[in-house]
């Protein structure tokens, strides 16, 4: 009577054991990056809404202000010239340059502002202007969600055992929303 090799049952027993944990780490990295790739879709999501929302208030800013400042004509005609570039569906890339340069040109409409006491005295003025301000602070708060998403979904990805996974699925780096504090524009890096 032939006895069983043991060695073979535990080479089988070890083999298994491997793929079963392999199998394990691969499951767990796509479920990680799929949540956060949906996490990052959702920041960008909620970003898109507060600029269609400042996006909408500002004609009636622009129109409320119209006639006191005709002769800052040129800051009025940028932030018109801004709200007609914005384009819901364009890349997130040129989505994030134009609202760079409409946050810009709205502060250089709002230092224009603060100069006309007749203008800061109209309630009309103020409610506006205070409304553009919180969508530009939220904004501002969901960029920095959007990026701190960004920033686990390129870690999970360039990491082992995502960087796998990630090339099995053809997943790539995300771009960072951000501003170069040097420029007026927007710069969006990435990890790589």
């Amino acid at each position: 009577m032939a006895l069983p090799d043991p060695f073979g049952l535990a080479a089988g027993f070890a083999l298994v054991l491997v793929a079963l944990i392999l199998g394990f780490l691969i499951l767990t990295t796509y479920n990680d990056v799929v949540a956060l790739r949906n996490r990052i879709d959702t920041a960008w999501s909620n970003i898109d809404v507060a600029l269609k929302q400042r996006h909408d208030q500002l004609p009636a800013l622009v129109d409320a202000v119209r006639g006191a400042l005709a002769f800052e004509r040129g800051t009025l005609e940028n932030v018109a010239r801004l709200r007609a570039a914005y384009q819901p569906q364009a890349p997130i890339p040129d989505q994030a340059a134009t609202s760079e340069a409409t946050s810009a040109a709205v502060r250089s409409l709002f230092a224009v502002v603060e100069n006309y006491p007749e203008l800061r005295s109209t309630s009309n003025v103020l409610e506006l202007q205070a409304g553009i301000e919180r969508l530009e602070d939220t904004i501002a708060a969901r960029r920095e969600l959007y990026n701190d998403q960004v920033f686990r979904y390129n870690t999970r990805i360039g990491q082992v055992p995502g960087v796998i996974v990630a090339s099995l699925f053809g997943w790539t780096i995300r771009p960072f929303f951000r501003t170069d504090p040097g420029e007026t524009g927007t710069v969006l890096t990435s990890l790589g």
